[in-house]
């Protein structure tokens, strides 16, 4: 009972497949041909842009209404009451309630390292926050069920807290631009907000994230038709099935140049995954989109120095490629 009860969870309420029967059956009374290529595009397309917008609204909803809790102020006194590991592990937690992707990372990070929090800790930070929010965890149950989405997380906060413990053991403070130290952290006034104040923030959070993210997800969704319908199969289980076992070092070099969010890579990952790629491969991209994004790396670039950039994206690179092939190898008993 326990099992269907969460099959009825993942299919209809976070797969929302009802949706895509309605959005089906909508075609067909207009006369589109559902079976066909440009039907079934047309319907993948429709179907993902609706399903990502509502949960995309309903996560950035929570997140933000969850984050009015932990203003930037707050939480570096917060991370200052921990020390060592359980320091980062705290960072890479808090990281899961903070904006969805790395440039919008960025700034928090340079405000903790500028309020004289541990380099390591402020890593640990900024590693986790793009890779594992809340919201990767409930969009990749909808797409790859709760095993592998919570394993995911697991293994995200891992690469956040041993890459952050890593820089830190290696005394890299003196590759932090010396502007960030300089430059401190607003003091705010410590009084809570009221329930309506929350609530206006979190949606003006919304609409402001909506607006931002949203271009990422029709590219994201036009990019997964493609694939889904119009590239053969035996093409991308050749370059990124389990016929390549270099797939997931492919996937981290072509993510990284590339800016989006999750939001914005999971119809690409849902189509690639139906179309034969290896599950880690799919999951390694995906990573290496969020976390190594091209444009966050030049803005990051402003806060620290060419040789702590580089032992960034070395720590992240490698952390993502093992994740990557981790999953491949175990992905015949978790996708059953």
């Amino acid at each position: 009972m326990t099992i269907r009860i969460w099959d009825v969870i993942q299919d209809q309420v976070l797969g929302m497949k009802w949706l895509n029967e309605w959005i089906g059956q909508g075609l067909s009374l207009l006369g589109v041909d559902i079976e066909g290529r440009i039907g079934v595009s047309l319907q993948f397309f429709l179907y993902d842009t609706l399903k990502i917008t509502i949960l995309l609204c309903f996560l950035i909803f929570l997140v933000s209404y969850l984050q009015s809790y932990f203003p930037p102020e707050r939480s570096r006194r917060i991370l200052g009451r921990f020390h060592g590991i359980w320091a980062n592990i705290f960072a890479a937690l808090l990281g899961t309630v903070t904006p969805f992707c790395s440039c919008s990372s960025i700034p928090l990070f340079m405000g903790f390292t500028s309020a004289g929090l541990p380099i390591g800790v402020t890593f640990s930070f900024l590693i986790s926050s793009p890779m594992v929010d809340l919201g990767s965890l409930i969009l990749l149950m909808s797409i790859f069920g709760a095993k592998i989405a919570v394993l995911y997380v697991v293994l995200g906060l891992a690469i956040a807290v041993l890459g952050g413990t890593l820089i830190e053991k290696m005394h890299m403070e003196q590759q932090v631009e010396s502007f960030i130290f300089s430059a401190k952290m607003v003091e705010t006034q410590d009084t809570a907000p009221s329930q309506k104040e929350r609530m206006q923030f979190a949606a003006e959070r919304v609409a402001e994230t909506f607006r931002k993210v949203f271009p990422y997800i029709l590219v994201g969704v036009a990019i997964g038709a493609l694939i889904h319908n119009w590239l053969p199969e035996a093409w991308i289980e050749a370059v990124l099935g389990n016929q390549n076992p270099f797939g997931v070092l492919l996937a981290v070099v072509v993510g990284v140049p590339m800016y989006a969010d999750i939001f914005g890579t999971i119809p690409v990952a849902e189509a690639l995954l139906s179309k034969g790629a290896q599950l880690g491969t799919i999951l390694s991209f995906m990573m290496a989109v969020t976390t190594l994004s091209l444009p966050s790396l030049i803005m990051l670039r402003k806060a620290i120095k060419p040789k702590l950039l580089v032992l960034f994206i070395g720590v992240c690179t490698v952390g993502i490629v093992l994740v990557g092939y981790f999953f491949n190898v175990i992905s015949p008993w978790i996708m059953v």
